[in-house]
């Protein structure tokens, strides 16, 4: 692997970028890969279903709890160590410890609840440490990077995370495996971990010393596009702290909060749901949960890629546009009985929500001056992760008791955000 040239305004070789790139993809990927086989997973092992949103629960409060700590030792430990920690340890050791368990499970040789307890154990190692990778990564670019250039190239990189979300899903389905079945996926993604952390052990040279900054990004989950809070946190500087409610900003991270919730909530059922409305036999039921994910991160990108620049609509009409169409994917959703239906009104639903995210992201940017960006962002980085903490598990609950409830209670929580932010966002 030779150097190629450099990035331009930056110190970094192309090879340092793709190494940086590789570790914030592999995080990305093999998370949301995760996402698209645990239902099955779970079905086929007779596990209650929400020991699966219990899992990702305990991960998700772990990794907004830790992230900015390890933000903050990205600055004082050397980077390419906690890179290195965060996709080993956090990523790649998680891994193939999950597959291990999974597998035990899935073969019967220990009891569904045991595999899951054993699972969330392993599991929390990716919440520990996983959080390492995105600050220690972006401090390492930030250190090597002029301040003139620094912005192009943060985004660059953070959009690992967005492709992440498109290649998870869609590879999955593709290492099931003979032997190893359901659990072949985390196998093969342990393997792409140990590459990349080999590849960055060997060829990223140390940066010691050198002056930079990251910044904690939200928990990665499908269609987790980043919205520019770490950023603006890694490019800002040292901010005082800045509070929830903080009234300049409230009713923009309230609105951030609440539609969030509604997104987390779905994606932790919208697996059980394809598997009960199809009628799917677990085994095999994992390339079509692929395909309503892989319907929803591409959704996702559209609206950020392609309508926002287009469009140029500002925070509050993304907001109330954006939680609008959302509602109406998820009565889409609800209604559904064929698979074509259900990648249609999930893919509403990501499309609404990918106008949502930069809405109060922006939204609460404009409200406060330029000395105050970092503390904002890190507010809306908090938001954005703290959804995960208990909506899978509540998703998982309103399942339980009634199959249309999740949705029906997202609807009405996005309807509510449009007439609430219909008089107080300005």
């Amino acid at each position: 692997m030779s150097a190629i040239g450099p990035i331009a305004g930056s110190a970094l070789t192309s090879r340092q970028f793709i190494l940086l790139y590789a570790a914030m993809l592999v995080s990305a990927a093999g998370n949301t890969a995760l996402q698209s086989v645990m239902p099955a997973i779970g079905r086929a092992m007779g596990a209650p279903d929400i020991y699966v949103a219990l899992t990702f629960s305990v991960s998700a409060v772990l990794w907004v709890v830790l992230a900015p700590r390890w933000a903050r030792q990205s600055d004082h430990h050397g980077r390419k160590p906690l890179i290195i920690l965060g996709v080993g340890a956090g990523f790649t050791l998680s891994s193939l410890l999950c597959a291990f368990v999974l597998w035990a499970g899935l073969e019967g040789w220990i009891a569904p609840a045991l595999t899951f307890l054993l699972f969330g154990i392993v599991r929390a190692l990716y919440g520990i440490f996983g959080c390492a990778t995105p600050s220690a990564t972006q401090a390492y670019l930030a250190a090597k990077t002029r301040r003139t250039a620094r912005v192009k190239a943060l985004a660059g990189l953070t959009s690992s995370f967005s492709l992440g979300t498109i290649i998870g899903p869609a590879l999955a389905p593709l290492f099931v495996l003979p032997f190893v079945g359901l659990s072949g996926p985390l196998f093969v993604f342990t393997g792409f971990g140990i590459a990349v952390m080999l590849a960055v052990l060997r060829w990223l040279p140390n940066d010691q010393g050198a002056h930079g900054r990251g910044a904690a990004m939200s928990y990665p989950s499908l269609a987790s596009t980043p919205t520019g809070a770490s950023i603006k946190a890694a490019t800002s500087e040292l901010p005082e702290r800045m509070r929830w409610s903080d009234p300049r900003i409230r009713p923009w991270i309230l609105a951030g909060v609440v539609t969030n919730h509604a997104m987390a909530a779905i994606l932790s059922v919208i697996g059980f749901f394809t598997i009960d409305r199809l009628g799917l036999d677990p085994v095999g039921s994992e390339q079509s949960i692929a395909l309503v994910m892989l319907a929803g991160a591409v959704a996702t990108l559209g609206a950020q890629w392609g309508i926002i620049p287009r469009l140029g609509w500002g925070p509050r009409t993304l907001i109330l546009a954006g939680s609008s169409i959302a509602a109406v994917g998820m009565v889409g959703t609800m209604l559904a009985d064929t698979l074509y239906g259900i990648v249609l009104g999930f893919a509403c639903q990501h499309l609404g929500f990918g106008l949502i995210r930069p809405g109060f992201t922006g939204g609460a940017s404009i409200a406060v001056p330029l000395r105050e960006q970092g503390g904002v962002a890190g507010v809306v980085t908090s938001a954005n992760g703290v959804a995960f903490v208990a909506a899978p598990t509540l998703g998982i609950v309103a399942y339980q008791l009634e199959p249309h409830l999740p949705f029906a209670a997202s609807a009405v929580l996005l309807v509510g955000v449009v007439l609430w932010g219909w008089r107080k966002l300005a």
